[in-house]
């Protein structure tokens, strides 16, 4: 038997077993990229895909200093903040996005598959699962210092459903300044992390591991004639893929901004797109860029006809500084640098803090 032929029957026949499992499972959406410059500095690009479009959303800035806790179970992790942040709450229980002030990245994505594990079963302190990504811009500087941490988490995750009813399964991206990137999720009970510059995409389901078989195939398949075309997040994840392979890495900011907000626009979801198949199959509500190296953080909601950004050099993030906001709302005009129009706040609760 011809080897190669016996090698793409096996992949085929896995492919389709994956595919098949995919079609029964409820599909949410949401794609992040990591994209190089010709300056050797990167950009993380995200898209926030979701089910409902009235889920409030709003800007943070959250100062280095603060004291944190982890919010709910007997006994929730304790820290304070060593760096300061520009965050993107969701529901106003959680930390969906954001960069801190050394230009970690953080972006919590929809994962379905996701098994937490019994926390209870636990000596650790817990951590709301809102607060996750939130912890790592608090706490690191680098993905490096926050995947050494990982290798023994010092908490457990606690994940009451979000408020819409739906259960909080997600995983977490990281990636910094230098392009390094780790993608965390809890399968089967039990942390799962890839940690390296060669997974600079992320999308929904299926897991990490398959994510990367099903890209496998399409790149012997060749993206120049055919590309997957559905909004899952599988053949969302070819497209991104192939779209930032075949990206022009370019020296001007500009321009290397605009080329990953073009991905993400790319491989976005109408508003208002609807799976009857598969109902959670979601729209694009707003879009992240994170320049890490500038420290430069761009906005974009597919309400708003316009980019909003924020400049890392005019905001205060100094120890004793106030907790600010802006909230993202129709009728409110964000277009430009914000930096000047946030107010102080309160911070919001994590996900299952009464």
């Amino acid at each position: 038997m011809n080897p190669k032929r016996n090698h793409n029957h096996i992949l085929s026949a896995f492919l389709v077993s994956i595919l098949a499992t995919i079609s029964m499972q409820e599909a949410d959406a949401c794609t992040r990229v990591v994209y190089e410059t010709g300056n050797a500095t990167y950009i993380t690009g995200r898209t926030m895909d979701w089910m409902d479009p009235k889920a409030q959303t709003a800007l943070w800035v959250f100062p280095k200093g603060m004291k944190r806790d982890g919010g709910v179970g007997k006994n929730p992790i304790q820290w304070t903040s060593k760096y300061g942040s520009l965050a993107v709450s969701f529901y106003d229980i959680g930390t969906a996005d954001g960069m801190n002030e050394m230009g970690l990245t953080a972006n919590i994505l929809y994962l379905k598959e996701t098994e937490w594990g019994d926390a209870a079963a636990s000596d650790k302190p817990s951590l709301s699962a809102g607060a996750w990504g939130q912890y790592f811009l608090d706490q690191f500087a680098t993905v490096k210092e926050a995947a050494d941490a990982m290798k023994d988490p010092a908490f457990v995750i606690i994940a009451p459903a979000l408020p819409n009813g739906h259960a909080a399964g997600l995983h977490l991206s990281l990636s910094d300044a230098t392009g390094d990137s780790a993608i965390l999720e809890y399968i089967g009970g039990k942390l799962v992390m890839h940690h390296g510059r060669q997974y600079p995409v992320m999308t929904n389901s299926p897991t990490f591991d398959q994510q990367l078989a099903l890209n496998a195939y399409w790149e012997q398949v060749g993206g120049k004639h055919a590309l997957p075309g559905t909004i899952r997040a599988a053949d969302r994840f070819v497209r991104a893929t192939y779209n930032l392979k075949s990206s022009t890495k370019y020296k001007d900011t500009d321009l290397a901004v605009a080329s990953v907000f073009s991905q993400m626009r790319a491989i976005s979801v109408p508003l208002g797109l609807a799976d009857p198949e598969n109902p959670n199959n979601a729209m694009t509500l707003w879009r992240t860029v994170s320049d890490h190296g500038s420290k430069m953080f761009y906005f974009e909601s597919v309400i708003f006809p316009s980019v909003s950004w924020i400049d890392f050099s005019k905001v205060d993030f100094s120890e004793g500084a106030a907790p600010k906001t802006i909230r993202i709302e129709r009728g409110q005009a964000l277009a430009g640098e914000l930096s000047a129009s946030f107010k102080a706040a309160e911070p919001f609760k994590w996900l299952g803090v009464e």
